[in-house]
Order: C-alpha cells, then sequence, then structure tokens
C-alpha cells in the first residue's frame, strides 16, 4: 500500500470541496423546495470556508492545489441535469446529494487511512477530519430529507 502525504491529503481535501460545490451550484437552478435550497446553500457556504481553509494552508506550507479539471466538470453538470429532469423532487435530490457525499467520505478516509502517521502534517490532518465530520453531518441531513 502506498502511504499517501499530507500534500496529497491536502489535494484530496481541496479536490472533494471543490466537487462540493460545483455539484451544489449545479443542483441549485434545479431546486424549487424551499428548504432544500437552503440546505443546499448552508453546505455551499461550508465548503467554500473549508476549501478556503485548504487554500490557506496550502499558500503556507507552498503546495499547489489543483481545481477539477472541465471534463470532469461538464461530467457532472451533465449527470445532474440529465437526473434532475426526470425527477426534481426532495426525495430525489436528497438521494443524489447523500451519494456524492458517501463518495466524499470513502474518498477522505480513504485518503486518511494511507496518510504516514509520521509524516502527518496536524494542520491538515485536522482540516481533512473537519470536512469528514461536516459530510458524515451533511449525510445525515440528506437522508432525514429522503424518508
Amino acid at each position: 500500500m502506498e502511504v499517501k502525504k499530507s500534500e496529497e491529503v491536502l489535494a484530496e481535501v481541496h479536490r472533494n470541496c471543490q466537487l462540493a460545490i460545483q455539484s451544489i451550484a449545479d443542483i441549485l437552478p434545479e431546486t424549487e423546495d424551499g428548504e432544500l435550497r437552503e440546505e443546499l446553500m448552508r453546505q455551499h457556504e461550508e465548503y467554500e470556508r473549508l476549501c478556503g481553509r485548504a487554500a490557506i494552508l496550502a499558500r503556507d506550507k507552498n503546495i499547489e492545489l489543483k481545481d477539477p479539471g472541465p471534463i470532469k466538470k461538464a461530467m457532472m453538470w451533465s449527470s445532474i441535469k440529465m437526473s434532475t429532469m426526470t425527477d426534481d423532487s426532495r426525495a430525489h435530490i436528497a438521494d443524489m446529494m447523500v451519494r456524492g457525499t458517501v463518495m466524499g467520505i470513502t474518498s477522505l478516509k480513504t485518503t486518511l487511512g494511507e496518510m504516514s502517521d509520521d509524516e502527518a502534517d496536524e494542520d491538515i490532518k485536522a482540516l481533512a477530519n473537519e470536512l469528514m465530520q461536516s459530510e458524515e453531518r451533511f449525510e445525515r441531513i440528506w437522508k432525514s430529507m429522503i424518508a
């Protein structure tokens, strides 16, 4: 198993936040439900805050972060548009958000699990854990909207 370095963990945090921000921005125009829109906006703000912290850490530690490429963004956009075209209900949008959040949690857990403890930057590790806790909280919120 390859050991992840702190730089790779920070890159994963940044990528995770960027994909979540993009997904929410793509879903918002398809959402008419007021409560759902409020939750999407609240989560968008949280991802923006965490992404900003990742950018500051990267600057302070001289780490270059890359945004997801345009092809990845276009694929996400088209997937979201196609999915909401056939069903824009609260439960369906919440289910889409659960799936995205679970992918983010899985990715973060995998990356953190592969991180070398002796090389771990505590600030980066703390930010990754904070993002994971936020995503776990978001997952619970979305699941409550499906039922």
